[in-house]
């Protein structure tokens, strides 16, 4: 069990996390759609998750939304590393109706976002050029190596959810439990 604070002039966070969870998450960051793709994030993943965030959202939602990921990246960070036993690699499609997209991850220890998602305008009143600034600052802080690629699709809000249920099953996938791994690394270190 991971815990974080972090505490900016724009905003207040706390992050619980466990990558050893079930997928319970308690979710609150004034932010409804943001919350509801963090809720999917923690369910697909089966990490447990807790976040609160008071932020400077009578401005707008960027800084809550990149803050936020800044902390659960450092979260995850915190958990996964010295990387040992785990298959460090994973991805998957996921569909939602028409929308699919895909994402590949290396729980790699040097950061990098490949960010192909196609979705612009807003979603209730959530502008959905942020899942970018989003995703970016968890990888970059998790130290994390992912590729997200919008495969097809036309609704913001099933491509939006279909991101964060992809990214999530291939995280999972990449931190399953593999005893024969040891340090999954020709290197010797991760």
């Amino acid at each position: 069990m991971i815990e974080i604070k972090r505490e900016t002039k724009e905003t207040e966070i706390f992050v619980k996390l466990d990558i050893e969870g079930s997928g319970k998450y308690d979710i609150k960051t004034g932010i409804g759609f943001f919350d509801h793709m963090l809720e999917s994030f923690s369910k697909h993943s089966q990490i447990d998750l807790e976040v609160e965030c008071k932020g400077d959202i009578h401005v707008d939602f960027h800084h809550s939304v990149e803050d936020v990921g800044i902390v659960i990246g450092e979260a995850l960070y915190k958990a996964i590393y010295p990387l040992q036993n785990r298959e460090r690699f994973g991805d998957a499609i996921v569909v939602m109706d028409e929308a699919a997209v895909e994402s590949a991850l290396d729980l790699s220890n040097r950061p990098f976002l490949v960010y192909d998602v196609d979705i612009d305008g807003k979603i209730g009143e959530f502008d959905a050029e942020l899942f970018e600034e989003f995703f970016r600052a968890l990888v970059f802080n998790a130290k994390i190596t992912a590729h997200i690629v919008k495969k097809r699709g036309k609704n913001r809000h099933h491509i939006a959810e279909a991101a964060f249920k992809s990214f999530a099953v291939a995280l999972r996938r990449a931190l399953k439990i593999n005893e024969k791994a040891h340090i999954p690394s020709t290197k010797g270190v991760v």
